[in-house]
């Protein structure tokens, strides 16, 4: 139970929150998705090398509020994510919108071999940077998945 509290805070956070940008402000063009995809790869490679710094970095300031600091967050992702947190295999998909959030979706596999699919809603930041604004995942179904399917998204904290 404890570990679905913060997770919950993130949800209604990044709910009733307005985001500083969203994809529908301005075109995501390749450089856009190129750097979602980079910001996103850094963070799981910090979580791989145990960079709480580094993965925190990565963070939308929504995230980076809830949680005040890195060890705080990477204890939430190591007890409640370990598909993100140890990631073995991961697959980018689709970016597109969902309900007027920005979604990269990632078919990953965790340290348990279970497929996962992880909805990443991404914030632009007022610089034009990109940063995670917290993510869902819910157990892969086969097939490939479509930016707003229903039912793909199960949990949603990590940012």
């Amino acid at each position: 139970m404890r570990g679905r509290v913060p997770r919950l805070i993130v949800l209604l956070l990044s709910l009733s929150l307005p985001c500083q940008a969203r994809a529908g402000d301005a075109s995501v063009g390749s450089a856009d998705t190129a750097a979602i995809r980079a910001v996103i790869s850094d963070q799981l490679g910090a979580f791989l090398r145990d960079d709480g710094a580094g993965a925190f970095a990565d963070a939308s300031p929504t995230i980076q509020r809830v949680f005040h600091d890195p060890a705080t967050f990477m204890e939430m992702v190591r007890t409640g994510y370990q598909s993100v947190y140890r990631a073995r295999s991961v697959e980018f998909r689709d970016l597109g919108m969902m309900e007027s959030r920005l979604i990269q979706q990632i078919y990953m596999t965790g340290p348990d071999g279970i497929p996962v699919l992880a909805l990443y809603e991404m914030q632009r930041q007022p610089d034009g940077s990109w940063r995670i604004n917290g993510v869902s995942i819910a157990r892969a179904r086969p097939g490939r998945l479509k930016i707003g399917q229903p039912g793909v998204a199960a949990r949603a904290g990590a940012g």
